[in-house]
């Protein structure tokens, strides 16, 4: 397995390690979760990177790649569902078309073909890891400031959590967005599954 391959694998094991620290308790533990989940998103852009430069890509890369992009994401969203920090029909509309965009990729893999990620796809990536890195910095603050300095307010926490739901906002916006767009250039793949039947 080439290095690449093994960043890839290594974010799937470092979600693990993400959501034992999110669900530890202690100021120490969510910090850990934060700088866990800043090493497993940096993986992302590494093993394409690498990938490129050293000409090794594969079709487990392509394919995998955005599975475990999926797989770290999806997880942190349904812990803020949990802690009643993000909308659950926000996180069910992220989570459907993850669920659809990978039913298509197994589907394209029966036929002989690995859909590889677009801009619009990265794009997506991006808005959300950067959404859960502002929730994973609220919660570090709100556990800091409440137990260290006794500086956390009402106020404080009304803003952050405005703040957050407009990424979410534009994140769900995205997400749907690349889903259609990856769908719609992807058509052919229905379109000839269905003149074979």
């Amino acid at each position: 397995m080439n290095l690449p391959n093994k960043l890839t694998i290594s974010r799937i094991i470092l979600t693990f390690l993400f959501m034992f620290f999110l669900f530890s308790k202690g100021i120490l533990m969510k910090f850990f979760a934060l700088v866990t989940f800043l090493t497993a998103s940096a993986t992302d852009y590494y093993d394409g990177k690498i990938a490129r430069e050293r000409n090794e890509t594969t079709d487990f890369g392509r394919f995998m790649d955005p599975i475990a992009d999926k797989f770290l994401t999806i997880a942190a969203f349904l812990v803020f569902v949990e802690m009643g920090l993000v909308p659950a029909w926000m996180v069910a509309l992220i989570i459907s078309r993850e669920l659809i965009i990978t039913g298509l990729r197994l589907f394209a893999s029966t036929k002989g073909r690995v859909l590889q990620a677009e801009a619009a796809g990265k794009h997506k990536t991006v808005s959300q890891i950067t959404a859960i890195t502002v929730i994973l910095v609220f919660i570090f603050l709100r556990d800091a400031g409440m137990k260290l300095f006794s500086i956390w307010s009402n106020s404080l926490e009304y803003w952050f959590r405005q703040v957050i739901f407009i990424l979410m906002i534009i994140t769900v916006a995205l997400t749907l967005i690349s889903g259609l767009s990856y769908l719609w250039k992807n058509r052919r793949l229905f379109l000839n599954a269905k003149e074979n039947h």
